[in-house]
């Protein structure tokens, strides 16, 4: 694989760690906030559903949001252009911010990476590969608290870009700012749907990290170039 990829790019959340460390310490939050969080995995769906059918670039992706999530909640009722409903969407947005994005970033100061992460990074920056990252959540933080923040040439976040995954917009800018063709960039996700589907359609290599409860035989589309289960084991299919 080593001669026809010049570059590497990786999901985070699910991919670098287990998600099942994060639930774990997420637990508090998700009896706490369960409608919040409810509500906010609804947005998705329909911002998802959107950018099948009718994809528009949005010039503040987090308004966007805080906007249907303000009707998800039920807060004010309907999703509605008054000044009221402006003010609302915008303490949603808030509450978005703090709960959600700042406010899960300091687990991850005791979050484990998978096995052999550290070592497979490291064997692909010495080999000369390109190294990026491509994370529906904003990363750099996280990535410094992971202490995995010098391995990249290119940090992206969909949701900065404008979409979510698995529209290819975000995979393509993070091979222009690789600076590099998507065809010879080898993407790694744990979420095929999102992950292997979205970078399949930008033009990219796949890989998935298959959780060990998904059976062997199962089948997807598009289908990925390379399933693992171990870190040594994407090591080996890269660089052997």
């Amino acid at each position: 694989m080593r001669d026809i990829i010049e570059g590497i790019a990786f999901d985070l959340d699910g991919t670098l760690y287990p998600n099942y460390r994060l639930n774990i310490r997420l637990l508090p939050f998700i009896l706490k906030e369960w409608r919040f969080l409810s509500a906010f995995g609804k947005t998705r769906q329909i911002i998802r559903k959107e950018q099948e059918t009718n994809f528009i670039l949005h010039s503040d992706f987090y308004q966007y949001q805080a906007e249907i999530l303000e009707s998800v909640s039920k807060i004010s009722g309907t999703r509605k252009s008054s000044q009221s409903n402006k003010n609302s969407a915008e303490n949603i947005k808030e509450k978005a911010d703090r709960l959600i994005y700042r406010g899960w970033e300091p687990l991850f100061k005791k979050i484990k990476l998978f096995k052999n992460v550290k070592e497979t990074l490291s064997a692909f920056k010495k080999a000369g590969l390109k190294m990026g990252l491509l994370s529906d959540f904003p990363p750099e933080t996280k990535l410094k608290y992971l202490n995995i923040d010098s391995y990249w040439d290119a940090v992206l976040c969909s949701e900065c870009c404008g979409s979510l995954k698995p529209h290819p917009l975000s995979f393509i800018k993070l091979a222009q700012v690789m600076k590099l063709p998507c065809s010879s960039i080898l993407y790694v996700g744990n979420s095929h749907p999102y992950d292997v589907a979205g970078a399949a359609a930008a033009g990219m290599k796949t890989a998935w990290i298959k959780s060990p409860f998904i059976p062997n035989n199962v089948k997807k589309r598009p289908k990925p170039d390379f399933s693992f289960h171990s870190y040594r084991q994407l090591h080996d299919f890269v660089l052997n």
